[in-house]
């Protein structure tokens, strides 16, 4: 009798042996999205690690290089630049935190460059949800493309960064007004609005591109409060931005968590080991990347 048991447990155990070895992952679907799950929240919180890592080192900012990374993982461009939005409204707020403790934001441009920034992110997704700028495939490759140019830009002004803040310290030493004097005001509020837009339709901008348009603009502006009063501007930019894909369905949350969970303490390891790396040289690598992917979008070789 025990013998009998012994033989019907041994068969049962081979045949659950037998079933393992030829059952295809998909029969188990429970089975197979969890591990998937797990598998793409390793590599989501890797990109969000060394993202934050060359963030804490170069201070380049994210949406320029998590956007990229995300339509490499194969995600739509407006959930790419939805999540990307928020991931940046995130990683900053702890930034304006550290500089409104510093005194190094001048709020008098933050609210300049707001009013003309804030209501163009609302028109710009107006526009998208309105279907003015087209079909869901134009608004992919409009998004893409703006995308590519935007990197071009950032690529550019990584370049030439250590010549605008040579000639912003030139200027301020010469005790001159600014490029535009009495119509700075004017111009900021202008260019926020082109920021607004740019930032929406991408996530790129909200960093160099503004910190460039800052120190042609406010040349007497020390480079911390140029840095402080741009990272104060971009959080509510990119949370408006990030809101309006949110409202329509855009933004990946499982996503978001893998990217913030690897980014932020890499933020912390780069900007603490920063002075230990050949930052200049790092630098130079990220702009020929970015140069190089913006052409490619712009050209419509990537996805």
């Amino acid at each position: 009798m025990l013998a009998c048991h012994f033989i019907k447990q041994r068969q049962s155990l081979l045949a659950l042996l037998d079933l393992a070895v030829t059952l295809d992952l998909s029969a188990l679907p429970f089975l197979g999205s969890t591990l998937g799950l797990l598998t793409i929240s390793a590599a989501h919180i890797a990109a969000g690690a060394a993202v934050g890592f060359a963030i804490g080192v170069t201070g380049v900012g994210g949406g320029s290089l998590m956007t990229p990374i995300l339509l490499l993982f194969g995600y739509a461009p407006a959930i790419a630049i939805g999540t990307d939005l928020l991931y940046a409204a995130l990683t900053k707020a702890g930034g304006v935190l550290a500089h409104s403790r510093q005194k190094t934001i001048d709020w008098g441009i933050v609210a300049l460059l707001s009013a003309g920034s804030l209501p163009a992110a609302i028109a710009t997704h107006v526009a998208l949800a309105s279907h003015w700028l087209g079909e869901s495939e134009i608004r992919d490759a409009l998004l893409t493309q703006s995308l590519g140019a935007m990197l071009l830009v950032t690529a550019l002004l990584l370049a030439l960064r250590s010549r605008l803040k040579q000639s912003a310290l030139a200027t301020r030493k010469q005790g001159e007004t600014g490029l535009l004097g009495a119509r700075r005001k004017l111009v900021t509020i202008a260019m926020g609005l082109l920021l607004g837009v740019c930032v929406t339709l991408s996530s790129v901008g909200a960093g160099a591109f503004a910190a460039a348009i800052l120190m042609t603009l406010y040349t007497s502006s020390p480079s911390s409060q140029i840095v402080g009063t741009d990272i104060a501007h971009a959080v509510p930019l990119t949370l408006l931005a990030g809101i309006g894909y949110m409202l329509a369905g855009s933004v990946d949350y499982a996503l978001l968590l893998g990217l913030l969970a690897g980014s932020l303490p890499a933020i912390q390891l780069g900007s603490r080991v920063g002075h230990r790396i050949n930052e200049r040289h790092l630098r130079w690598v990220l702009t020929a990347l970015l140069a190089g992917l913006g052409v490619s979008y712009l050209g419509g070789a990537l996805p």
